[in-house]
């Protein structure tokens, strides 16, 4: 988390719908090789737990049940021109982004527990993809489903610590600030741009 407090994401609904409506991220856990990394899909089981899974192949998967991890979701960023600000020259170059970071225990799934949560991944995603008509399990091979079932291993992250980060140039005035959501527009990030334009 950004050690200034200005930038301090305290919403905890509006952190939870950042982490859904992005819904991937890394999982950062200690190994006896070091630190150990994964990038992975997830979908809450609870305002509280995180589903997730990975290849079983994947190297840190053997240490992952009942490790204490940390998984990082990353949004809209952007590094910030100076000039933008129309300040003086003394301002610097800067980075706005917005993250969250979840500390919790993992625990591994079930067989049962991870057809469930693929089947809730999907349904999250494929609802977006409407007026598609949704792709269920129930429309693939079950040998072929079994086979993928094998291919992975599922784990429920319980969230003891939720951090997070809004950095948007919340400690520049307004003017400043309008002036940089219009130049990142005019870059083509109108993500950043909005998030920047309302971030007060």
């Amino acid at each position: 988390m950004h050690p200034n407090p200005r930038f301090h994401w305290r919403d905890r609904e509006a952190m939870r719908a950042f982490v859904r409506d992005i819904a991937f991220g890394a999982l950062f856990v200690p190994t006896r090789d070091g630190p150990g990394v994964a990038h992975v899909p997830v979908v809450f089981e609870s305002d509280e737990t995180l589903g997730l899974h990975l290849a079983r192949a994947n190297r840190i998967a053997r240490h992952l049940d009942g490790a204490i991890a940390l998984f990082v979701v990353q949004g809209p960023h952007a590094y910030i021109s100076p000039d933008w600000y129309g300040l003086g020259p003394d301002e610097v170059p800067t980075w706005n982004y917005l993250a969250v970071e979840l500390e919790g225990e993992l625990e591994a799934l079930t067989r049962d527990e991870l057809a469930a949560q693929i089947d809730r991944l999907a349904h999250e995603h494929e609802r977006r993809l409407a007026p598609k008509p949704e792709w269920t399990r129930a429309k693939a091979d079950p040998a072929r489903i079994d086979r993928m079932l094998d291919a992975i291993l599922g784990f429920r992250l319980t969230i003891a610590v939720w951090r997070g980060t809004i950095k948007l140039g919340q400690n520049k005035p307004e003017a400043a600030r309008d002036a940089v959501a219009a130049a990142l527009g005019a870059q083509g990030g109108h993500e950043i741009a909005r998030l920047t334009r309302e971030a007060r």
